[in-house]
């Protein structure tokens, strides 16, 4: 069975995303306010998932994005071309005092009983100014383009940042590409920017255009504003919560062609179990689910995200791509930071049910 998806078959980019760049300062295990030393890691739910496709996966994928003149900026387009992401940037100067900024977010990992923390320094940031004609569609997709991808993190930030989201995708749609869609609610986020209410205005207008919706049930309650399902999940890995959800959310958008989400149980702060599962044209998929050892849990789902669309993007059987994004979902919880440091060999292996045996 196919994906019900109409995908160009070729295009200059097989990838485009569109959102904000973030450092986050990680000091791992340790608690933030007892911290001496970061890590800096580069992130953004939506370029995570254009680095994925393009340092794992082997896609073409570009980021459209705000960049600001000064270090921490040249340190974040460092790592955007690490990942081999092709940028497409609307510029801003630093005033050497104020900004705009390059947003900073602060986490550590918890350990054990102790769970990990994040939280933001969005304040002036130069994404939130992005606006509907900052940037030209037509020249960044001259060359075709077959998925486009933006998500709910970014459509928080501004008034402008949700029109630029609905500008790009109808760009995307009038060249034939593949639009997604990541409703990633997080509430600190809206609640500065208008609330629930706010959220789920802009959110149904931006999900009318999407063709691959993904989000877990708090997501599709709180971001679309479904109630609650009557059916009770047994445990976090049971799916039949979230897919009680699904008809609510096609009798609201009946041109969404697949919903997908990650199903997680978190037993201690470093012990997950793990799963997937993907309603695709009307048919069901669930991953298998297995138990994973957390390094750092930021960006498991993007990292899924990132696999299944690998997987739709190269013509593979619909419940091979759940696996895919399974796999690489939990792969990516292995290694520090929010971007992929896997291999497609390693993510292929893992999908078919490799162990951890030690490869010599």
């Amino acid at each position: 069975m196919k994906s019900g998806l109409n995908i160009h078959q070729g295009g200059e980019l097989d990838f485009v995303s569109l959102g904000a760049l973030v450092h986050r300062l990680d000091p791992g295990i340790i608690p933030f306010r007892k911290a001496t030393s970061c890590e800096i890691h580069v992130s953004g739910g939506e370029f995570n998932v254009a680095a994925n496709l393009s340092d794992c996966f082997g896609l073409t994928a570009g980021f459209v994005t705000a960049m600001v003149d000064y270090p921490i900026g040249d340190l974040v387009a460092e790592r955007v071309r690490a990942m081999g992401v092709k940028p497409f940037y609307k510029r801003f100067k630093h005033d050497g005092v104020t900004g705009p900024n390059i947003a900073a977010v602060y986490s550590d990992r918890g350990h054990g009983a102790r769970a990990p923390v994040v939280f933001y320094n969005r304040s002036n940031e130069a994404a939130a100014r992005l606006k509907p004609g900052d940037f030209d569609w037509n020249a960044i997709f001259a060359g075709g383009v077959r998925w486009f991808h933006s998500g709910g993190i970014f459509a928080s930030l501004s008034e402008t940042t949700s029109e630029l989201i609905l500008e790009g995708m109808r760009a995307a749609k009038a060249v034939g590409a593949i639009v997604s869609f990541d409703v990633n609610y997080r509430e600190k986020l809206w609640n500065v920017s208008g609330g629930h209410p706010r959220a789920l205005r802009i959110i149904k207008r931006i999900v009318d255009h999407v063709d691959v919706l993904v989000g877990n049930e708090e997501d599709l309650q709180k971001g679309l504003g479904i109630p609650g399902p009557e059916v009770v999940a047994k445990s976090k890995l049971d799916p039949s919560a979230f897919l009680a959800m699904i008809d609510s959310v096609v009798q609201m958008h009946p041109q969404i062609k697949i919903v997908a989400t990650t199903l997680r149980e978190v037993h201690s702060t470093n012990r997950h179990s793990w799963g997937a599962v993907a309603w695709i044209d009307g048919q069901t998929h669930v991953s298998p689910t297995c138990e994973l050892d957390v390094l750092d849990r930021v960006g498991g789902g993007d990292g899924f995200a990132a696999g299944f669309f690998y997987g739709l993007l190269t013509g593979e059987l619909p419940e091979d791509a759940v696996k895919l994004g399974w796999a690489h979902g939990a792969l990516a919880t292995t290694f520090p930071g929010d971007t992929t440091m896997a291999t497609l060999d390693q993510v292929r292996a893992f999908a078919k049910g490799s162990s951890a045996r030690i490869q010599r």
